[in-house]
């Protein structure tokens, strides 16, 4: 097997109190650790903040020309971290075959991600690509009032959720070390975002979880298959599944982040390992070595 070059990347620069890629090493850590059978390191990453705002970056902008296999980016600016020159970017970069997978949070959170090719279209946003079903254009989480819909409750920082597979069971979703052969848990959160399977293109609902304050199911990812449109991608419906926070509170957190965490990630293991796994599938997959 092939190293499978990876790139990490926020739409932010680098900010000690926000959540740049610093917040994301032990991802970092786990794909740069993994070995294949034959103990080969399977994944070269790049992890790495946007260059300043206003102005294309010159990584994403010129992303189709680089040497990554797959693109991870967590959007977690305000409206503003991506260029129409990095869209362009990232979206050539799909359309020449690479993997990508998208991921924002609550309300408006990462809505520069809009105008992606395809992938940009899963993403509903407060003000933005509102989702297409009235119905969830409501607040979920009624605890933090500052933070308006979509805003999704699945349990506290640092404990985990249950998941729901939709349909036949993707890919990434496969775990021969869990009880069921299948991922059942991720990281939770107080406010995740939405995210649907756009009707014009390759994709479905792969995962939901359940709202602990409604009870409503909400999507968790969207997966698009490879086609003559472009690569795999998956759409994330907050970035918070992959945060170091989330993964381990006793990391820390920007100063910004009120609710109380939880400790569930470290008292079940499963969840902690299912999450793990469903990180390396992802990877796997983008690269279409899954």
């Amino acid at each position: 097997m092939r190293t499978v070059q990876i790139l990490l990347q926020t739409t932010i620069p680098t900010a000690d109190n926000d959540w740049s890629i610093a917040r994301f090493s032990r991802l970092t850590e786990l794909l740069r650790a993994y070995h294949d059978n034959d103990e080969r390191v399977t994944f070269n990453v790049v992890a790495r903040d946007r260059d300043p705002l206003g102005q294309p970056d010159p990584v994403l902008s010129r992303l189709d020309e680089s040497e990554f296999d797959e693109l991870w980016l967590f959007a977690v600016d305000v409206g503003n971290g991506l260029t129409a020159e990095d869209c362009a970017g990232i979206t050539r970069f799909r359309q020449s075959g690479r993997g990508l997978l998208v991921t924002r949070d609550h309300m408006d959170l990462g809505c520069s991600l809009c105008t992606l090719g395809g992938v940009g279209k899963a993403h509903h946003f407060h003000t933005r690509n509102l989702h297409p079903d009235e119905s969830a254009r409501v607040v979920d989480d009624p605890y933090t009032t500052d933070i308006s819909w979509p805003n999704f409750h699945s349990g506290a920082n640092g404990d985990f959720q249950e998941v729901a597979i939709v349909g036949p069971t993707h890919p990434v979703l496969a775990n021969p070390g869990a009880p069921d052969g299948v991922i059942r848990f991720l990281p939770a959160h107080p406010h995740e975002g939405a995210v649907s399977a756009p009707e014009d293109e390759p994709a479905r609902v792969i995962a939901r979880g359940i709202s602990k304050a409604t009870g409503k199911a909400f999507n968790l990812a969207v997966a698009f298959e490879p086609s003559p449109r472009g690569g795999p991608a998956v759409a994330q419906s907050t970035f918070h599944h992959f945060a170091d926070y989330n993964w381990d509170p006793r990391l820390g957190c920007p100063s910004f982040v009120s609710e109380p965490p939880g400790n569930g990630m470290q008292t079940e293991q499963q969840a902690l390992r299912d999450t793990e796994r469903y990180a390396v599938n992802v990877a796997l997959w983008l690269a279409g070595e899954l």
